[in-house]
């Protein structure tokens, strides 16, 4: 573990310089030993302070290359404090350095924090931050070149990266800011522009996005979070209701290859990223239309299909073929896909419900749905299933809350939800449990099945027994526990397990080409590029980390297209730049829940029209209407634009 020489990070000073050890985990800091290649770390400057690890690291010289980059590549000078104020940091920083500053230069450096303390966005203000600190501990080193009594050693390898706290947080990492600020000026064309270079499903991620990125929204310090995921719907919606056609192309023709196994947000984001690079992409998909696990696990009231076939079309218009009704390991196996192009992305979803483990489940009783995802994509497809007057779903999560409400839209009279934690501890998103509360769902919480109840074959019932919550488990929430002799059973015609699934690698069985998969079944990856132990085999979203989210399952597939590229140029696989910075500024972190923002707050969020009252369980119509675009506008209005740069010194 590196020892940290100084840190100010998070206003912790810990100086090491005469003596003394202290390592970057007693910190609570992630940062790697080496850059890449590259060489060693020596130091970090950034938003919260600097991190050095190197005695050796030019501090000085380092503090003025930050800021030249501050200055010439992210300021966006759209406010005296900043434009001013980095420029003049600049100079008097490059000035010292090339040996003709003098002592009061220091003084200018300090007599500028009260100016950026009133910069339009926190970009100028956070970044000027650590060259105050530099300043403050590292004077002497000042004093060195200002007297001549030292001059700049040859330069270390700079490398930095603008990010912000809800970039950092959303797994695509788009430039939210950048999204916000368009919509703020009306350019909803150019939203959708920047939301695409990381994002190519923006209809659907502005739809059914858990919105990780609003949780580190510096804006709920002040009153309330920025409704980010709407936002970047209204982008969306306004190309399709304006009629107007996306502007992407293909950057030229390449004469490599591309199978992509798998037609969801994985999938889809992959093929995206390469087709734009000229790649010839075809896509297998087992079902008979696109979106994997959106157009089939996520219902129409949340997601309208249309709009996620029009998603799948503007892919297509790129020249990626999807061939539907074709399983891997049933209508062709991975060593034929592997022998037929150049390059392989698995990224088939968790379509293999869990079992619940209870008396009777193996029996195959009329009544009892194999589980949840697989209810939810009967009723998708229109496959014949009949749903029960008096429905109970088993689960907490939102497959299980899909399942309660499309229970009522297919007709069945009482919906019940058990659960064997409280609400409180549901992993189910909580707006959508409030939904399902409007909606009629009944719910039945401290409740564990222990046996499914049937007569002649067909289920009557599941008998439950109380539970009670113990000690905190591994996942952090209090751990259920049966309270003996409190079984009894609660009625119904239908049973839907709803407690999780896994990935089904069944194609794996027959060749896996030397595949490794873990006891959770999944794929390992190596190196974080997304490749198997197989060359050329790439693996993300559900299959290689497990059930996730649409925005994590695209980020992993535009991750793994950057690096498939890279493999199919060089035959290597490696991280570039780009996923090394995204990789250290995500581990050190960007949002402090803790930080004093310092502004009155009050202007509270804007929300988008719902559909209310329980009369909207009875159809499928979109429940969560458009937000009108004027309306959209003052909601970006209240955008606090948290961008900050991190610099990291190699060698």
């Amino acid at each position: 573990m590196s020892q940290v020489i100084f840190s100010s990070w998070g206003r912790q000073i810990v100086d090491n310089r005469q003596g003394g050890e202290t390592d970057l985990a007693s910190l609570k800091l992630k940062l790697p030993d080496r850059y890449l290649e590259n060489g060693a770390i020596g130091a970090f400057m950034g938003w919260d302070g600097i991190i050095v690890l190197d005695r050796e690291t030019d501090i000085v010289a380092m503090a003025a290359e930050y800021m030249k980059r501050v200055q010439e590549k992210y300021c966006c000078a759209k406010c005296s404090p900043g434009k001013k104020g980095t420029r003049v940091l600049q100079d008097t920083l490059a000035r010292i350095v090339s040996g003709h500053g003098e002592e009061r230069d220091l003084e200018i450096i300090e007599g500028l924090s009260a100016l950026l303390d009133n910069c339009k966005c926190t970009l100028c203000m956070t970044s000027a931050l650590p060259v105050f600190d530099t300043v403050k501990y590292f004077r002497d080193d000042y004093l060195a070149y200002i007297r001549g009594r030292r001059k700049a050693k040859p330069a270390a390898s700079y490398h930095d990266k603008l990010t912000a706290p809800c970039m950092d947080r959303c797994p695509a990492h788009i430039d939210i800011p950048s999204y916000i600020e368009e919509i703020k000026n009306r350019r909803f064309d150019e939203s959708l522009d920047v939301i695409r270079r990381n994002m190519p499903i923006p209809a659907v991620c502005g739809r059914v996005c858990p919105h990780p990125c609003e949780s580190a929204c510096r804006r709920a310090l002040v009153d309330e979070p920025i409704s980010i995921m709407v936002l970047k719907r209204v982008a969306a919606d306004h190309e399709w209701m304006h009629h107007k056609r996306p502007p992407m192309a293909p950057a030229g023709s390449r004469e490599k290859t591309v199978c992509v196994i798998g037609g969801g947000p994985a999938g889809v984001s992959c093929a995206y990223y390469l087709a734009l690079e000229g790649y010839k992409v075809t896509i297998l998909d087992m079902l008979p239309e696109p979106g994997g696990t959106v157009a089939v696990g996520i219902p129409d009231y949340r997601m309208p299909r249309d709009l996620l076939r029009r998603e799948y079309e503007i892919v297509q218009g790129l020249g990626v073929e999807i061939k539907f009704n074709t399983k891997l390991g049933r209508d062709i196996s991975l060593k034929q896909v592997k022998e037929q192009y150049d390059g392989v992305f698995i990224g088939v979803g968790a379509f293999r419900s869990k079992p619940m483990g209870v008396e009777g489940e193996d029996q195959g009783y009329e009544g009892f749905s194999e589980g949840g995802i697989n209810y939810l994509r009967a009723v998708a497809l229109g496959q014949p299933i009949k749903t029960g007057k008096r429905v109970i779903v088993v689960g907490g999560g939102n497959t299980a809350i899909d399942c309660v409400r499309v229970a009522l839209r297919e007709g069945a009279e009482d919906s019940i939800l058990v659960y064997r934690r409280t609400r409180k501890e549901m992993p189910a998103e909580s707006y959508e449990v409030d939904d399902a509360e409007e909606e009629g769902v009944q719910f039945e919480f401290l409740r564990n099945p222990t046996r499914l109840v049937h007569e002649n074959g067909r289920i009557t019932g599941v008998e439950v027994v109380k539970m009670e919550l113990g000690e905190p488990d591994e996942s952090g929430r209090r751990r259920p526990q049966p309270v003996p002799g409190s079984e009894y059973v609660i009625p119904c015609d239908m049973v839907i397990p709803a407690i999780g699934q896994d990935p089904d690698l069944s194609f794996l069985e027959e060749d896996n080409l030397g595949i490794e998969t873990t006891r959770w079944n999944t794929i390992v990856t190596r190196g974080g590029v997304l490749m198997t132990d197989c060359k050329g085999v790439f693996a993300g979203g559900d299959c290689e980390i497990g059930p996730m989210t649409v925005v994590a399952a695209v980020g992993q597939g535009r991750r793994a297209a950057r690096a498939m590229a890279r493999y199919l140029e060089t035959g290597r696989t490696f991280l570039d730049e780009a996923d090394a910075m995204e990789d250290l500024v995500n581990n050190l972190g960007v949002f402090d829940k803790d930080e004093p923002v310092g502004l009155a707050g009050g202007t509270h969020r804007e929300h988008q029209p719902k559909i209310s009252g329980p009369e909207r369980a009875r159809g499928w119509d979109e429940i969560e209407l458009a937000m009108p675009e004027t309306q959209a506008v003052r909601e970006a209005e209240r955008c606090l634009r948290c961008y900050r740069v991190g610099m990291v010194a190699v060698g």
